[in-house]
């Protein structure tokens, strides 16, 4: 009896240390694969969400993080190298990599961020549930409401100036959205496309004196050569409209108003985690960033200023930062 006793209690004692050692020992670590079509703040931070939302919820994981540089068969190598290193999960921020990605990955889920239109981009079949290993979040962008303001700032514009990308989806759908809201409200719509970041400047100049302001979208290539756009603009005396206010805080853009792109990549940093933990991404409809602090709106008065415009007090209040005196206020 002694002697089963002793070997019940070695057979106790053999279980719970390999049960602590288990615990103690940390989990396996996953391998996240980034994809962004270009640097600039707005991708960069989408990035920086993902990566400290997922080190917030104490996830495990390393990342390797890839830019296209605005190049598609730069997106296509990077899938590729995805899919031979065979990462647990991979994210692709822009439209353009996360095509890459779905056209290329097989049998490894794909989150999409900063995608503006993912069912014509082809990503999924329609905005209420994922495609088969495919979900993510939309920064579909209020075109409208953007024009809109700066009608309110700049009452007697005639004519809106577009630049954009007549290669990536995002852009183009855009495009046709700001066309679209310049026809509803009788204004005269000059558009110019580029292929890279190189041609902003001189797209730029090819309509600086023909129009009365400039509106950019949340387009990558565009918004990468912001600094050329504003230059442009400064020398024709004519206000900029941007997207993207975290492109825009140290260059002349009158006003930006669009996401928090950080907060987004928080966003989709939950999404990763969901699905890490095993949810299905055809059971994930596409998000969205609809509450009021998930907008951004920039008002910079040093360049109202200079044009001799005034922005009307509703929307400085309204503004998250406010350039004014060569200082930068965040409220």
């Amino acid at each position: 009896m002694r002697k089963k006793i002793g070997i019940l209690l070695a057979l106790a004692l053999t279980v719970l240390s390999a049960a602590t050692a288990f615990a103690a020992a940390p989990a396996k670590p996953v391998t996240i694969g980034i994809s962004k079509i270009v640097s600039h703040p707005a991708l960069d931070a989408v990035v920086k969400g993902i990566q400290d939302e997922l080190k917030d919820s104490k996830i495990n994981a390393t990342f390797d993080v890839q830019n296209a540089n605005g190049d598609i068969n730069t997106a296509a190598s990077i899938a590729n190298k995805f899919q031979s290193q065979k990462v647990d999960l991979a994210v692709g921020v822009a439209t353009p990599t996360a095509q890459a990605l779905v056209n290329t990955l097989k049998g490894i889920p794909i989150v999409y961020s900063a995608v503006t239109d993912p069912v014509k981009a082809g990503l999924v079949p329609s905005l209420t549930k994922g495609g088969k290993n495919v979900t993510g979040v939309s920064d579909m962008t209020p075109v409208k409401q953007q024009i809109e303001m700066l009608l309110k700032i700049k009452p007697k514009t005639k004519r809106i100036g577009h630049i954009y990308t007549s290669s990536e989806e995002n852009a183009v759908v855009l495009a046709g959205m700001v066309k679209q809201v310049c026809k509803e409200k009788h204004l005269e719509f000059v558009e110019t496309t580029v292929t890279k970041s190189a041609e902003v400047k001189q797209a730029a100049q090819t309509i600086a004196n023909r129009v009365d302001a400039i509106y950019i979208s949340t387009d990558n290539t565009v918004v990468s050569a912001m600094s050329a756009v504003a230059d442009v603009a400064a020398k024709a005396k004519i206000p900029v409209m941007s997207a993207d206010p975290s492109s825009s805080e140290t260059y002349g853009v009158l006003a930006a108003w669009g996401f928090d792109y950080y907060k987004m990549g928080r966003a989709t940093g939950k999404m990763v985690i969901e699905i890490l933990k095993g949810k299905k991404p055809e059971s994930m409809p596409a998000r969205f960033m609809t509450k009021a602090s998930d907008v951004d709106l920039l008002i910079n008065l040093d360049v109202a200023k200079k044009l001799g415009l005034t922005v009307p007090a509703d929307i400085v209040k309204a503004a998250k930062t406010v350039r004014q005196n060569g200082k930068t206020t965040k409220k």
